[in-house]
């Protein structure tokens, strides 16, 4: 075998030689690496799920939602049902969203008629001196209830909160011990207020959880919503400089349909907010405390209340003044009223929820007599055992229950009438 021949067998070798390598490697390393993923991957699958704060996070991330605050709360406000959360037991001091609490005391003084929105309050010199946010009161200056709720839900005002508080308690530390009472009320376990405007004080704390709380009573109170969705306004009777106010609350003018509550910023709280707006029916509230920048609050919030909205619809059962049932004043009487639904009836469902709605009329315990519009009971709509919405139900007209004589012609006449 000459040189030529024997050069040529050896590069036939080599090549089959490494045509074989490269064909082994082919048929190994891509499946090895295919088959040791897809068992990482279910090994970190199932250390997600046994994991409830990390499926939570895993969950969120899939939504695109990354809250940079240290605490935040989503809920939807028609049931209760908490749709997002992150730290909401953990205490923080609230700043001015301590305010809610102070609106929330006012509102339901107006509407219990202890007070009116016209009464007029005497700014003391303790209010004038607050500092920080401020609708600018002068001691002595005289505003009416209505201007200092405009003065706390708009401008934030320090002084007009203490203002109303010295009005409904007669000093600010009597009112704080209303706000504390008010809070057990409500459940809000995690929070103590020292005072009515969330300037930093020692032990004066709340959780997103509590304020949320406190939100949702105040939002059974839609008056306020006229001032807290009011981006500027003007108070000039009285005075020779009107007084100017403009919203702490951006998302106000930046975000449709966003009609609350109450913004907070100390050095301690940082930026926070109780956030509320409404959109195709559905009213979401989201709460954020202790973010970085006002920016991220804004953008925390915001995100929050649009992931609500994406998962949610309203859907309208009764209409304003709507028939809902027929309701006698005892078994032996003909007589009865129509009970009407007060305000439109919009329940609040996930997207795509086909189960069927059940209505609940529930009338209090009935009264000998009701004039028109006298609220009688409510009607509850449940989906399931859960309960997705209720309105008030009034009287449709004047109504007294009969007397003895009464009854007995009824039972006569209907004597007569099974006997024909």
């Amino acid at each position: 075998m000459n040189k030529k021949t024997i050069k040529r067998f050896s590069v036939i070798a080599l090549s089959l030689f490494c045509l074989n390598t490269v064909n082994v490697k082919a048929d190994t390393d891509p499946y090895n690496t295919w088959w040791n993923a897809e068992v990482n991957a279910e090994k970190e699958s199932q250390n997600v799920i046994e994991n409830y704060d990390d499926f939570t996070k895993a969950v969120n991330a899939e939504e695109g939602i990354n809250v940079e605050a240290k605490s935040a709360i989503l809920m939807e406000p028609t049931t209760g049902k908490i749709l997002y959360e992150k730290n909401i037991d953990e205490k923080y001091a609230p700043a001015s969203v301590t305010k809610v609490m102070t609106m929330l005391l006012t509102m339901e003084n107006i509407d219990s008629g202890k007070i009116t929105l016209q009464d007029k309050v005497t700014c003391s010199e303790n209010a004038k001196n607050m500092g920080g946010s401020t609708m600018l009161l002068d001691t002595g200056e005289i505003r009416t209830v209505e201007e200092l709720l405009k003065g706390v839900a708009i401008a934030s005002g320090n002084d007009a909160a203490v203002a109303l508080a010295e009005f409904l308690g007669g000093t600010e530390d009597a009112f704080a011990e209303m706000m504390n009472k008010r809070a057990q009320e409500l459940g809000m376990t995690n929070t103590t207020f020292k005072n009515c405007n969330g300037l930093p004080a020692v032990g004066h704390e709340s959780t997103a959880r509590d304020i949320a709380k406190m939100s949702l009573e105040l939002l059974k109170h839609p008056t306020i919503l006229k001032y807290t969705g009011t981006y500027m306004e003007t108070i000039s009777e009285g005075r020779k400089s009107p007084i100017e106010l403009v919203n702490h609350n951006k998302l106000v003018r930046f975000f449709e349909g966003c009609d609350g509550l109450k913004t907070g910023f100390t050095d301690e709280a940082k930026y926070c907010i109780t956030a509320t707006a409404t959109k195709n029916k559905v009213r979401m509230l989201s709460v954020i405390m202790g973010a970085p920048t006002f920016k991220i609050r804004n953008r925390d919030a915001s995100m929050l209340m649009n992931y609500g909205f994406s998962k949610y619809e309203g859907r309208k059962l009764l209409a304003k003044d709507e028939d809902v049932e027929t309701i006698y004043m005892s078994k032996q009487t003909d007589r009865f009223f129509i009970a009407k639904a007060k305000e439109d009836l919009v329940v609040v469902l996930p997207k795509g929820t086909t189960g069927e709605l059940e209505k609940r009329v529930v009338i209090e315990e009935l009264q000998k007599e009701y004039k028109s519009g006298d609220v009688v009971g409510k009607c509850e709509v449940y989906l399931g055992e859960d309960k997705v919405g209720e309105v008030q139900l009034y009287s449709d007209r004047d109504i007294k229950k009969g007397n003895i004589l009464d009854n007995f012609k009824y039972n006569v006449r209907n004597l007569f009438k099974k006997g024909i």
